[in-house]
């Protein structure tokens, strides 16, 4: 265990508004969001699991803890963390993971990543050691800071420390996969939805829906039967949508939508993968991106430029343009936070 804190006071005192911070784990999501801007910021030094009881179900960990170390330490207890964030690399640090926000197939059943944070300490741009929520499950009254630091990119403060629910490993867990089209996958993960199957993740993809089911053992081989055996799924296939690395995810421009599940398939060129029962649609397109954003729209959602040339990103912006009133709420959180704009400069949007 190591604990940086002092030096990265210093560090944030001594910055200013001409020569920013990059807060930086072990960049592996540094194609996320808006281009890294400012002196980079290295938390790995900053590690080590400050407290974990099994019993109570959470775990806190020093930012840059490695997930990996994370996950390990559960499993050797048979918990884990439901929301599957991605890891991109063996050395994807814990407070990346929740400036990130990502979630990974579990999520549309699980819950999102920022619905497992209990609480953070972090430091803000005055180097003010702040702490929000706890290591309880309740232990929030009023406005949830804890929350809104998980998919901020580092904008608002430098993570320190992460308070996170876990819960136990599923007894059991089966793989699925059948052919049909993307039409037809929507339309039966809708109907499953309201029926008491224990489906916990879908992919569908080039011609095949594959369902990932877990829970009690009874529960699991019941579905089976009502579902049917399907064909077999690569070993590993979880995983490898989990950390993007099937073939699908090489693609050098990658759009990320977001979407009712209920929405239909959506007409716009190129190839899609679709996650989350309909609500996470993966799209590899060099169509413009006013196209894809206003499909997107369309269908009750929106888009974001996940992965792309730098350029063609810096042209668009990562993450749609957001509403006045948003907008303003975004500043007013980036001023309260970060009054001297030190951390992630344009990283979430280029206003702030």
């Amino acid at each position: 265990m190591n604990d940086m804190t002092e030096m990265f006071i210093e560090r944030i005192r001594a910055a200013s508004a001409a020569k920013p911070l990059c807060i930086r784990g072990a960049g592996s999501k540094d194609f996320y969001g808006n281009a890294p801007q400012g002196e980079v910021l290295d938390v790995r030094g900053h590690r080590g699991i400050v407290a974990y009881e099994p019993t109570e179900l959470v775990i806190t960990a020093r930012s840059g803890t490695p997930l990996t170390e994370i996950e390990t330490a559960l499993a050797e207890q048979g918990q884990c963390l439901p929301c599957e964030p991605p890891r991109f690399s063996a050395d994807s640090t814990l407070g990346g993971v929740v400036a990130a926000g990502l979630s990974g197939p579990r999520r549309a059943s699980a819950g999102a990543l920022r619905d497992y944070v209990l609480g953070v300490k972090l430091l803000d741009g005055n180097a003010r050691e702040l702490n929000f929520g706890g290591r309880v499950m309740k232990n929030v009254a009023g406005y949830d800071v804890s929350r809104v630091i998980a998919g901020s990119l580092g904008t608002l403060g430098l993570i320190l420390e992460v308070s996170l629910k876990v819960l136990p490993r599923p007894v059991a867990e089966s793989t699925l996969r059948f052919a049909m089209s993307e039409a037809d996958a929507l339309e039966r993960l809708n109907r499953w939805r309201g029926q008491p199957l224990p489906i916990v993740a879908s992919a569908w993809h080039d011609g095949a829906l594959t369902l990932k089911l877990a829970g009690a053992r009874a529960a699991v081989d019941a579905a089976v039967r009502k579902l049917g055996v399907g064909e077999a799924a690569e070993s590993g296939f979880w995983d490898a949508l989990r950390d993007q690395k099937l073939p699908f995810f090489t693609a050098e421009t990658l759009w990320r939508l977001s979407l009712p599940a209920t929405a239909p398939a959506l007409d716009l060129p190129g190839e899609q993968l679709v996650e989350w029962g309909g609500a996470q649609r993966w799209l590899k397109s060099d169509a413009p991106a006013e196209t894809i954003r206003a499909a997107a729209a369309a269908g009750g959602g929106h888009a974001t430029l996940y992965r792309a040339p730098a350029e063609p990103k810096a042209r668009v912006g990562a993450f749609a343009p957001l509403p006045a009133p948003p907008l303003a709420l975004h500043r007013s959180l980036k001023a309260a936070f970060d009054p001297r704009g030190l951390f992630n400069p344009g990283r979430l949007y280029r206003e702030l």
